[in-house]
């Protein structure tokens, strides 16, 4: 295993708790039986979706994402952009975005499907998955070789073609999971993407709270979890709640450097942006901003660019050696030293 490659102090153990009630066994049962038929019905159909006019597509899985979390027992808040209309005046189509979030669990992809529907940026082992895989592919999943660096500068180029060509690109910088309740350092090859192709990057913060609104790692997907252990935790949880935090967008063109624009996202995602409220882990009220003409965030424009080869831990993340439903989940997490300063999970 190269020592390169991101990993997170977060395990199951750790990291699973939740602070509210717990579904009874029939009722947790009841949400699988519906949620995981959603589940594969979505990525069977998403292929056939593709000829569609992209309002009709983006409607289409929006209301997909959203009955997949209502199934599995979730409420959604998406907060950010008070006042702006229907969802869809959240994410016009049109101009390529780069959208970068945090990344937690499985549910993160429906999750951000709710307001940004659009093509996912996924390890290339998936690809490989019988069925799922070829379903993926055709549904304009796009597949980066995470422990190949020769492979990085390619995935650069198509990940900026597709930015181009005016395409929502989802990306989870961090590369790997973790609890929620801290945040790994974010890679900056996606970001070059971003740079390359002009677009600006949308970023936006998930979190999953329990009813006295604390942060809750009930669907933290990390370590050596396995998918059924990690279902069974959602549908048993009461009261859990999926929250979006978006974020002002940052302009990326010739003069933005990829490592800072990289640093500005993950700041804003950890803090929150000038006019936003960090995730005080409260539940707590935030100040929320409108989305268009917001402040600047600092740093956003970092000046002329320095050459740079892509970096090693661009857009890498830990391979795992059995299909596994989170994109970029790591396998080999370790557990956080006593002496760590990190806020146990």
């Amino acid at each position: 295993m190269s020592a390169w490659l991101p990993t997170a102090p977060c395990t199951p153990r750790d990291c699973s708790r939740h602070a509210g009630p717990a579904a009874s066994t029939a009722a947790g049962a009841v949400r699988l039986l519906r949620g995981i038929p959603l589940v594969l019905c979505g990525a069977f159909l998403a292929p056939l979706l593709a000829p569609l006019p992209p309002g009709v597509r983006d409607r289409l899985t929006r209301s997909w994402s959203r009955a997949v979390l209502r199934a599995f027992g979730l409420r959604v808040t998406v907060r950010g952009a008070p006042g702006a209309g229907p969802a869809d005046a959240l994410a016009p189509r049109g101009a390529g975005v780069l959208v970068v979030a945090n990344h937690i669990s499985w549910l993160d992809i429906p999750l951000l499907a709710v307001v940004f529907p659009g093509r996912m940026l996924a390890k290339s082992e998936i690809r490989r998955w019988p069925v799922l895989g070829a379903l993926a592919a055709r549904g304009g999943t796009l597949f980066v070789e995470r422990e190949r660096l020769r492979a990085l500068p390619d995935a650069v180029r198509t990940l900026s073609a597709a930015l181009r060509a005016g395409s929502r690109v989802i990306a989870f910088p961090e590369a790997c999971t973790w609890c929620g309740r801290e945040q790994g350092r974010f890679t900056s090859a996606v970001f070059q993407a971003a740079v390359d192709a002009g677009a600006e990057v949308r970023p936006v913060r998930i979190t999953y709270r329990a009813p006295d609104g604390s942060s809750s790692g009930a669907p933290a997907f990390v370590g050596d979890d396995t998918l059924p252990a990690s279902l069974w935790r959602v549908v048993a949880a009461g009261g859990l709640t999926a929250e979006l935090t978006l974020l002002p967008p940052i302009p990326a063109g010739p003069r933005t450097d990829r490592r800072a624009l990289a640093r500005t996202a993950r700041h804003a995602i950890t803090h929150g942006a000038p006019g936003h409220g960090g995730d005080t882990g409260s539940g707590a009220a935030m100040r929320d901003a409108a989305l268009p003409g917001a402040e600047p965030y600092p740093g956003a424009d970092a000046g002329p660019r320095q050459p740079s080869r892509p970096s090693q831990t661009a857009v890498a993340s830990v391979s795992a050696n059995r299909p596994a439903s989170s994109v970029h989940q790591c396998v080999n997490s370790i557990r956080a030293a006593a002496s760590s300063d990190r806020t146990r999970s």
